[in-house]
């Protein structure tokens, strides 16, 4: 009888813990912001060369429609995440 209980309760808590997960998984997917291309510049403070180069290397993950290039800002904090040195 207790160990039955307990078993439910556990299960009850993994059900909750995935439900939560997905619905951050949700939140973080319509949260997620797109920079054109003047942005990102203006943001990392680079030339439009540079990004182009940044582009074709496959650098940064970019979306582009048309003539029009955009940038999620989860994959520019992953770029410089990446690319973080640690301090000693």
């Amino acid at each position: 009888m207790i160990k039955e209980n307990s078993k439910e309760k556990m299960e009850q808590k993994a059900e909750k813990l995935i439900e939560t997960k997905e619905k951050l998984v949700k939140l973080q997917y319509v949260n997620d912001v797109f920079l054109d291309n003047y942005e990102f510049l203006k943001v990392m403070n680079i030339s439009k060369r540079t990004a182009q180069k940044w582009r074709d290397e496959g650098t940064i993950s970019f979306s582009q429609i048309g003539a029009k290039i955009y940038y999620r800002f989860s994959d520019i904090h992953d770029l410089i995440d990446k690319n973080t040195k640690k301090s000693k």
